[in-house]
């Protein structure tokens, strides 16, 4: 599990939980005024993930307008860039230059630096629930004057790397206990890196990229992909390499720098994704042979021979013994 705090609105005298909040918002992101209709019987639940220099803060609140004002900024000024990923509900989001909305699953940038106004609104439960991201600016390759064009600008979440970096903040908000905390600084470079990528796209300037950043955005993309086919028995590094426009010994050399070739990796996903099936009691009747295929192994024997080389039995020994326990 990875480092990180919780902040319940219960777990605070009802007098001091907005003031409390208020406090917590100005560490988590930056000093803001809030004000809020619900203040008297505020309910917001907040988690701060620890990412190294990076910091995600799932959260569920009550609808209020946060403002950054040139007094503020001038007082503190953590020099950071901020994105919201609502997932439900809506932000009014005004930076004195432009005004949107933002509805779910798109995703929204402000810069600590200019002055704005956010407004949210609760969906039908009455909450605001989306998923912040902070990150310093002295960790993107983006000049200043390109840095002032991505405030208030509007990300796509549905494709590219605003889709893989919306699928990350998204399961980190939904629990870290797939990670150590020693987990945390690498998960801060992939955001770092799908960032850089997602602005260099969003600004029409690849050039930002240094070589590094251009290579694991890429790789990411590729490991989105084989993710989303693992099915496909006809899933091969020529096909990825096509699908990404790249040629085949460009996907070998981008996975010279990764722990496995790019075959090893479909392999063992393709595994560990058919190893969770046979230990689903739901699926203790589904045939062995189906589990295979529907993993990529259209082939029985080429499904047990792979499961054995990796697990030491092959797949019906290892359903045995999970349900003789």
């Amino acid at each position: 599990m990875l480092v990180e705090s919780v902040y319940r609105s219960e777990d605070v005298p009802l007098a001091d939980r907005f003031d409390c909040w208020r406090t917590l918002v100005g560490r988590t992101h930056a000093p803001v005024e809030l004000v809020s209709d619900y203040r008297e019987d505020f309910r917001v639940f907040q988690r701060t993930l620890s990412l190294g220099a990076v910091s995600v803060w799932p959260s569920s609140f009550q609808p209020v307008l946060f403002r950054r004002t040139p007094r503020l900024i001038r007082e503190s000024d953590p020099e950071g860039l901020h994105l919201t990923l609502p997932l439900k509900g809506t932000l009014y989001v005004s930076t004195g230059r432009d005004d949107a909305s933002h509805g779910p699953y798109s995703l929204n940038v402000l810069d600590t630096s200019h002055p704005f106004e956010v407004r949210s609104v609760g969906g039908s439960d009455g909450l605001h629930t989306g998923v912040g991201l902070e990150v310093p600016a002295a960790l993107l390759p983006v000049p200043g004057r390109q840095r002032d064009r991505l405030a208030g600008l509007r990300l796509s979440a549905g494709e590219g790397f605003g889709a893989l970096l919306a699928q990350l903040l998204t399961q980190l908000a939904n629990g870290t206990h797939a990670y150590q905390p020693a987990d945390g600084p690498r998960l801060g470079s992939v955001v770092v890196d799908l960032l850089s990528a997602l602005f260099a796209h969003a600004l029409d300037a690849n050039t930002l990229l240094p070589p590094e950043t251009h290579r694991q955005a890429l790789v990411l993309r590729i490991r989105s992909f084989i993710q989303r086919h693992l099915h496909d028995p006809q899933l091969t590094p020529p096909v990825i390499a096509a699908a990404h426009h790249i040629s085949l010994s460009y996907l070998h050399r981008l996975f010279q720098h990764e722990e496995e070739t790019v075959a090893a990796w479909i392999r063992r996903q393709r595994l560990d994704r058919a190893r969770r099936d046979l230990a689903d009691p739901a699926q203790r009747t589904t045939p062995i042979h189906a589990v295979g295929a529907r993993w990529g192994f259209p082939r029985a024997a080429d499904f047990t021979r792979a499961f054995r080389t990796a697990y030491g039995m092959p797949p019906s020994d290892y359903r045995s013994t999970l349900q003789s326990e």
